[in-house]
């Protein structure tokens, strides 16, 4: 299978760059071979100066599209370079600078390395075939010009080998880089990817964090709001029954429905005060705990459902978290209960702590309140619960009513204690202006 890979990007500063290039290189291969037939470098057979300009030309031209067409390039520049020193065009260095950026080119910008590698080896096999065939008509021609031929190891031996290392050192240079500067490009390209991906991925984590947050809000504002606004239509419901022959039970239905009020606007304060103070832990800003059960359970049975409340087992530790999410889960479990119970419905709050969690359980006489799909209520109850790690039950019981029941693991219910008492710690130190060494 090929090696196939993303071909790179030629960008215009890039082809500017190489027209540049090009036009350098063909200034400098006319001035170089004017010079080397002034300096006579292969003698009187050298061909007329318009030849050298049109080896000049296709020896160098090219390279303006060098990075569009690589292969064909090299393939250009190798054959005008062989047929430039067949023909003993007096350029020497020139010829030498531009194969050596054509062969470089292809390496660093061919995306199929399997035709990098097959061109860049058949014009480096052409080469030396070349170099061993002028090796050997050298080594065969009669006469007594030249370098000596005698002794094991002659100065044209000599010659010879050094002519070999050179080339291998050449076109071993041209391939090596070739190679090097594209494994530099496809890092950068995948670091420029991985650098764009982690942003994508940093966008995504704060926009789930922004919707975390107001999925956080709303289910506060439901928990606070649904409770006592459905308190205080209760509570109106009673007083607008009783106004005309029971004045009193009026009014204190009616005050009922005040504290009521002023109840869930506390509660909307602190937790718009939760919201707007960023060093104010989530459940932290809470004033909720479960220890508040109790009020809670006499608030319901003030409002219409008796309720009752036990704890089962030894009370232990729970973070503040998990105590925010059992009480707002009961709160919505009763609030629950109220609104669809119907007349003479009671519920139980029960609290147990077990050995290997803590387990809050609410239960109601009356009618189910769970009808076609889950309402908000649930949902919130069910977010809090996993939230808590634990998990939630909630459906009709089979003698009538609602159950609703939550489970957190000792390990998740203890979870933070730690964090959170040293925070109170730091609050406290700080508020006492205590300094600790």
């Amino acid at each position: 299978m090929t090696a196939r890979i993303p071909a790179r990007v030629v960008t215009a500063a890039e082809m500017r760059s190489d027209a540049w290039l090009a036009g350098a290189l063909f200034v400098a291969a006319i001035i170089s071979a004017w010079l080397g037939d002034v300096a006579g470098v292969y003698g009187e057979s050298s061909p007329s100066l318009g030849w050298a300009l049109l080896y000049a030309a296709a020896l160098t031209l090219p390279l303006a599209l060098r990075r569009r067409h690589p292969e064909v390039v090299l393939v250009v520049i190798a054959a005008a370079f062989f047929v430039g020193v067949s023909l003993r065009i007096p350029e020497i260095y020139i010829g030498n600078v531009a194969l050596f950026i054509a062969m470089y080119t292809v390496g660093a910008w061919v995306p199929d390395r399997r035709r990098a590698t097959v061109v860049r080896l058949i014009v480096i096999a052409g080469m030396f075939g070349w170099l061993l065939v002028t090796t050997f008509q050298a080594a065969t021609a009669q006469g007594d010009d030249g370098l000596s031929r005698a002794g094991l190891f002659s100065p044209f031996a000599a010659y010879m080998v050094m002519q070999f290392l050179v080339n291998a050192a050449f076109f071993g240079g041209a391939y090596f880089f070739g190679e090097r500067a594209w494994a530099q490009a496809r890092s950068r390209a995948a670091l420029e990817e991985r650098t764009a991906e982690l942003e994508r991925e940093r966008e995504l984590t704060a926009a789930q964090a922004v919707a975390l947050d107001r999925v956080r809000i709303a289910r506060e504002l439901h928990d606070v709001v649904a409770h006592h606004v459905s308190a205080m239509g209760v509570q109106a419901g009673a007083a607008r029954t009783v106004l005309d022959r029971d004045p009193a039970a009026a009014r204190a239905a009616l005050g009922a429905v005040e504290e009521s009020a002023r109840d869930a606007l506390a509660e909307l304060r602190q937790l718009l005060e939760t919201l707007r103070t960023p060093e104010t832990a989530a459940p932290g800003g809470s004033t909720v705990r479960l220890s508040a059960l109790t009020d809670l359970a006499l608030h319901a049975t003030e409002n219409g459902l008796p309720t009752t409340f036990a704890v089962i087992g030894d009370e232990r530790p729970v973070s503040d978290l998990v105590q925010v999410n059992l009480y707002r889960i009961a709160q919505e479990a009763l609030t629950n209960a109220r609104r669809h119970g119907g007349p003479g419905a009671t519920a139980d709050v029960r609290l147990r702590y077990t050995a290997d969690g803590i387990e809050l359980e609410v239960t109601n006489t009356g009618r189910a309140h769970l009808v076609g799909r889950p309402g908000l209520g649930l949902v919130g109850m069910r977010e809090r619960a996993a939230a808590s790690g634990g998990s939630l039950e909630a459906h009709p019981r089979e003698r009538g009513g609602f159950l609703v029941r939550v489970r957190v693991p000792v390990g998740a219910a203890v979870q933070g204690l730690d964090a959170e008492r040293q925070a109170g710690d730091s609050r406290s130190g700080a508020a006492t202006g205590e300094v600790r060494a």
